[in-house]
């Protein structure tokens, strides 16, 4: 009669047996998700929506803008509907404002309400790992739980940590974050009107939201400039100032944050997935596919990468990938063909020294494919160095891509970018309209720094005699 060990126990099982810690958990998630439902099903319709526009003749179009119009009719907690700042001034108090505040204050609210939002749910999934091993794991100790714990001692990657997810949640809750919407007030300002009090005619007048932008401008002294924290002559209220065009500088950098990030995840991804692949193949197999993958790889990583980028968005400029999303997606498959390069050889040592590892000859001695042992015995002790190699690479690609559309190459209008921004105010920098360069370079700095102090925790986590010179590891193990 065999018996069953406390570690051989499945997770749904030990859950049954004690389920009130998983419920609470549970409970509270619900709750967290559910006041964001509307918000997480319009993100769903939107990506319907990429993939329906990707695909020839739009097939099921007028299905996927259905379906996008009844998401966007489900109300959301973290919305500017709850807590509304587009109002004006009547005379005696703020109309169409939340509980009648200024549109500042009004906005200001909504912000660290939004903040506060992301850091419960941080909060949330972070009691639930403790939860799981407090309750359910099946040993007392894992290597993980030294990860965890020598990131926590990390500092400087505490401080990055802290950084990425305030840039994280300015592109993920950008639409709320905004003053104002995308669509009114740079994608269709001349389709929407707002309301001021007007000093002249001592009454509530209308304007065209382009109109106004137009008298908004930020261009130099006097008139001619809408400092940050300060309202427009329309009542607008602008955290950032306006930018040379009058449209609302902060709305442009929440968006472009957006941007910034979507491009270097998406690339860093997919040339991870390409490196990764490509190390577990030229690891098992070893031989002719290892040379031709050494061959590739240092003929790409022989070209200067801003050099590269260059020309590939030159040759590309007047074709159908150009014009996809602005230039995102081209941007996007060129940063995956120049990136995973270096990918592979971050991780080809540590591939080579698993390959070499006598549970591997176990594993195809027992008849596993060779697709089995590089994803079940292979990959699995692999995946952290290029985690690593990732997370110091994602500043990298957001400062190319901000300086690709400083000159001009990069995202193309009305699509808001950090380094366009900064192109558009260059030659207002000595003047009162300084805002329009600096607030987006001192963000690209800050996200930078932030993204690389967070890989330097991550690795010295990972990986502890990184820092005492031993870098074999973090860096492939040689060529």
């Amino acid at each position: 009669m065999s018996t069953t060990t406390e570690t051989e126990i499945p997770l749904r099982q030990r859950v049954a047996e004690n389920p009130q810690p998983a419920l609470i958990w549970a409970a509270v998630g619900a709750v967290l998700i559910g006041v964001e439902l509307g918000a997480i099903l319009q993100v769903v319709g939107a990506v319907a929506g990429v993939v329906v526009n990707l695909l020839p003749g739009d097939p099921g179009a007028s299905a996927v803008q259905s379906l996008q119009a009844a998401f966007d009719a489900i109300p959301t907690l973290v919305s500017r509907d709850v807590i509304p700042n587009q109002g004006y001034w009547n005379g005696t108090g703020y109309e169409n404002t939340f509980l009648g505040l200024s549109p500042a204050v009004a906005w200001a609210i909504r912000v660290a309400f939004v903040y506060a939002y992301a850091f419960a749910v941080l909060a949330w999934a972070w009691n639930g790992y403790k939860r799981f091993r407090r309750h359910y794991r099946r040993v007392d100790w894992t290597p993980r739980d030294d990860v965890v714990n020598r990131f926590r001692g990390h500092s400087w990657g505490k401080f990055g940590l802290i950084i990425v997810i305030t840039f994280v949640v300015m592109a993920v809750f950008a639409p709320a974050l905004g003053p104002t919407t995308m669509e009114r007030n740079i994608l269709q300002p001349y389709d929407y009107e707002v309301s001021y009090w007007s000093e002249d005619t001592q009454s509530v007048e209308t304007v065209l939201v382009g109109e106004a932008n137009l008298g908004s401008g930020s261009q130099g002294a006097g008139d001619e400039n809408v400092a940050p924290m300060t309202y427009d002559d329309f009542g607008r209220f602008h955290p950032f100032g306006t930018a040379t065009n009058g449209k609302d500088l902060f709305t442009q950098v929440v968006f472009g944050a957006r941007i910034s990030l979507t491009i270097a995840v998406v690339a860093m991804g997919i040339a991870g997935l390409i490196g990764l692949g490509l190390a577990m193949i030229t690891a098992y197999y070893k031989g002719l596919a290892d040379l031709a993958t050494v061959l590739v790889s240092d003929s790409i990583q022989a070209l200067p990468v801003i050099m590269v980028l260059i020309l590939m968005l030159v040759i590309f400029q007047n074709t159908w990938v150009r014009e996809l999303y602005d230039g995102a997606v081209l941007i996007i498959l060129i940063f995956s063909i120049v990136y995973w390069p270096f990918i592979w050889r971050s991780i080809r040592g540590p591939a080579l020294q698993v390959s070499e590892q006598d549970w591997i000859d176990a594993a195809k001695s027992f008849g596993q494919t060779p697709t089995q042992v590089m994803r079940k015995h292979m990959a699995p002790y692999v995946f952290s160095y290029m985690l690593i190699y990732a997370s110091l690479s994602l500043g990298g690609i957001i400062i190319s891509v901000a300086g690709l559309s400083y000159l001009g190459l990069g995202i193309t209008a009305p699509t808001p970018e950090w380094g366009r921004l900064i192109a558009n105010g260059q030659q207002y920098v000595a003047s009162p309209s300084w805002h329009i360069s600096l607030v987006p370079g001192l963000l690209i700095t800050l996200v930078v720094t932030g993204l690389n102090a967070f890989g330097d925790g991550i690795r010295d986590a990972i990986d502890p005699q990184a820092d005492t010179g031993d870098e074999a590891a973090a860096t492939g193990g040689g060529a």
